[in-house]
């Protein structure tokens, strides 16, 4: 009778499944990267910007995963993620660093998401169309916090006091990861690979932690993207999974991001390439930047005296900066480095111009005619990246954009 007890005791001191300590770290992990899994697929790409569709098992699977492990609501997450899109940046933002300062972001991302949820105003402007079944209704939102105790109960059940922890690392991994680094770091430090109108960056490498939302700068450049990764060094753990759920029919891309193509042969502009050139524009502004600005000024530097080579140096980074994020500072830093060097000056302003012809609405035919305006004057310019860039411009198509898939 006493070994039983003590049998008893022990099983309920340190939960019916004993492992090393480092099988309780890999459960964990494994939890936990089923609710990032949960957070990027279904709630994000899914259900904020539509870029997927997926079978409803697979949808009410992850449902209940989020009512289990984060009390999370879809509408609420949903309606707060797009007007972080429609106000970024701005005062309205949710949670911008730019705004309340890294340090509340990163800290108290979760205090900021339950105020924004508190707004009936912005779920009722920007919740619109996620679930509303009798499951939503009368269990997921209504009785959120039910199932985070529930979670508590079968992880103390089955791993005992190490349980309380495995729960606990679970309760802090979206509000840190999500709430914090991707909402915080993911708008303050990191690498950019287009020149959005926000401060989104990529903050690489953690894509296996956080299912791929690490290249924030890259969602902020095509929402409406199914696949997040862009350069060929990047990699969407999530876009994976997508794929793994295509494979087997459980899932149906809708879109991702448009990558202009040059076709080698293509020497006269067209309404494919106005299309090309409206829809790429972020890949074409950074290929510009590649291509056109750095070549620039890497000659320029090779060439200057230390004074100008010191002027080009601090005002390197506001050459491929968009022009609506840049500070006092970094506009005077800027005006010193193009002021010293005309050629570079030249290209900066080629390249305002041809931002300038997707910024106001035209008719194809007065877009083309832009296009075939900018080329022609930008061959004649006599610098050689740039006439290079205007004759490449020419050839420019649109790639694949949709993903063929079932659901």
């Amino acid at each position: 009778m006493g070994i039983e007890y003590m049998s008893f005791s022990l099983s309920m001191l340190y939960g019916y499944l004993q492992l090393p300590w480092w099988g309780y770290v890999l459960v964990a992990l494994a939890l936990t990267h089923v609710t990032i899994v949960t957070v990027t697929l279904f709630l994000h790409r899914c259900q904020a910007h539509r870029a997927l569709d997926m079978h409803p098992l697979v949808q009410h699977f992850f449902r209940f995963w989020l009512w289990l492990t984060t009390g999370m609501v879809t509408k609420e997450w949903v309606a707060i993620h797009r007007k972080h899109h429609a106000k970024c940046e701005t005062p309205e933002d949710p949670h911008s660093p730019h705004v309340y300062g890294i340090g509340k972001v990163m800290l108290e991302g979760a205090e900021l998401y339950r105020a924004e949820s508190l707004r009936p105003e912005t779920m009722e402007a920007y919740g619109h169309g996620t679930p509303d079944d009798w499951l939503e209704r009368h269990l997921y939102s209504r009785h959120n916090f039910m199932g985070v105790t529930l979670m508590a109960f079968i992880d103390a059940a089955l791993f005992g006091v190490y349980g309380i922890v495995i729960w606990a690392v679970q309760m802090l991994w979206i509000p840190f990861w999500a709430a914090g680094v991707i909402n915080g770091l993911g708008h303050y430090r990191g690498y950019r690979n287009y020149e959005t109108t926000d401060g989104s960056t990529n903050v690489s490498p953690i894509g296996i932690i956080v299912g791929g939302e690490e290249m924030h700068n890259n969602h902020h450049a095509f929402p409406s993207s199914a696949k997040f990764s862009m350069r060929r060094w990047e990699f969407d753990i999530g876009w994976m999974y997508i794929r793994l759920l295509q494979a087997f029919g459980l899932a149906l891309v809708k879109k991702v991001a448009p990558r202009p193509v040059i076709v080698a042969d293509k020497d006269k502009l067209d309404a494919e390439t106005a299309r090309a050139v409206v829809v790429g524009r972020l890949h074409l502004m950074a290929n510009y930047a590649r291509q056109v600005m750095l070549p620039v000024l890497r000659e320029e530097l090779h060439k200057a005296d230390d004074s100008c080579r010191r002027l080009l140096k601090r005002g390197r980074r506001a050459l491929v900066r968009e022009e609506s994020r840049m500070d006092e500072r970094t506009r005077a830093r800027l005006a010193d480095a193009l002021e010293s060097c005309e050629s570079l000056n030249t290209v900066y302003q080629f390249r305002l111009r041809l931002q300038a012809l997707w910024s106001r609405t035209q008719a194809t035919d007065k877009l083309l005619g832009s296009l075939q305006e900018w080329c022609t004057q930008a061959e004649a310019s006599g610098i050689r990246a740039l006439q290079d860039f205007a004759r490449e411009l020419r050839g420019y198509s649109l790639g694949k954009t949709v993903v063929s898939g079932r659901v």
